[in-house]
């Protein structure tokens, strides 16, 4: 079952402010060039009362996904250290029944998952029918990591590339609907968010001393991620840049592309069964 779709169906959906979010295959931005910043003509509480319709819309839409079975969901977050992934997927899909959403967090591969190809250890966790999928980190890893540390070429970098391109649309021609939020946060926020999970004992557990390591590696972090928007950001598998400075705007912009990407699925209620027209339960 195919979701092949127009370049603009989707995107179309999304209030216009939203769009600009969106990565294309031509993009010559820099990292630098996309705000970390919430947009400027938007307050807090009104961002809060349109998360809160938002919610309600995407609990609806999740539960007509699981209760149809056919259409499968799989959403993926990238970031930075401290840049949000865990805060974004409670925030969004708090409303929604368990029973249909999946979350994986990929870390650092284990001793048999190295033994195979970079993809065989994510294949099997991408969405049955009737389920969204959530990768908190995901195949993006495989080249992110070994770029920055010199473990892979350029060449080998643009190969690893076109492989998860060829992935994630067959995916897409097997019906599954696929789209992938970075959360872009600032350097000094980061500072910041490390910062308080040293100061504050409840989240000493979060901080580790290697995430000052990767933090020194920031430069090369962001020219990798440039690298690769661009390269895997597809009409079928978009990625979106999400200003993540301000917590309440990444949830807010996550909920509202995710809600356009379910309403293109045109989902509905299952069709009553027959045999239930004047059944009456003693």
């Amino acid at each position: 079952m195919s979701t092949r779709r127009s370049s603009t169906e989707s995107a179309a959906a999304l209030p216009k402010r939203f769009r600009s979010l969106r990565v294309t295959r031509r993009d010559q931005r820099t990292l630098n060039d996309w705000s970390t910043n919430a947009f400027d003509d938007l307050t807090e509480e009104v961002a809060a009362q349109r998360f809160g319709e938002l919610s309600q819309q995407l609990s609806e839409r999740q539960e007509m996904l699981f209760a149809g079975g056919r259409h499968r969901v799989l959403v993926i977050f990238q970031a930075a250290d401290t840049g949000g992934k865990d805060g974004a997927i409670r925030q969004v899909f708090q409303s929604m029944n368990p029973a249909g959403v999946r979350v994986m967090a990929f870390k650092v591969p284990t001793r048999r998952e190295a033994e195979y190809d970079y993809l065989w250890r994510i294949h099997p966790h991408t969405p049955a029918p009737g389920e969204i999928a959530v990768f908190n980190r995901s195949h993006y890893e495989d080249v992110l990591v070994p770029r920055v540390r010199r473990r892979l070429s350029p060449a080998q970098c643009h190969r690893r590339y076109r492989h998860i391109r060829h992935f994630e649309r067959l995916l897409n021609d097997e019906g599954t609907t696929i789209v992938k939020f970075f959360l872009h946060i600032s350097k000094d926020e980061q500072r910041k968010r490390l910062q308080a999970r040293i100061d504050n004992p409840r989240r000493n557990w979060k901080f580790h001393p290697a995430d000052l390591k990767e933090r020194s590696r920031w430069d090369d972090y962001q020219a990798a991620y440039e690298d690769l928007l661009p390269a895997t950001s597809r009409r079928r598998a978009p990625w979106y840049v999400i200003p993540a400075d301000q917590k309440w705007f990444r949830n807010l912009a996550v909920a509202e592309i995710l809600l356009a990407e379910l309403d293109h699925l045109n989902l509905r209620w299952p069709d009553a069964n027959p045999d239930l027209n004047g059944l009456h339960i003693d």
